[in-house]
């Protein structure tokens, strides 16, 4: 009965790394896509508000 619980604190212990490791991933992810589509709104503000020179 000890190899079992040996066994199943091991398979805990791993699933909570792979989870851990898979939100971190996740907030990365997220964190990257929104400061993309921040800058990309920022260029096409300056794009728009350019005065025109002629």
């Amino acid at each position: 009965m000890s190899d079992e619980k040996d066994w199943t604190g091991k398979a805990a212990m791993a699933g909570a790394a792979i989870g851990s490791a898979a939100l971190a991933a996740a907030l990365l992810y997220t964190s990257r896509r929104k400061e993309r589509a921040q800058k990309k709104k920022a260029a096409k503000a300056a794009l728009i508000d350019s005065p025109e020179t002629d």
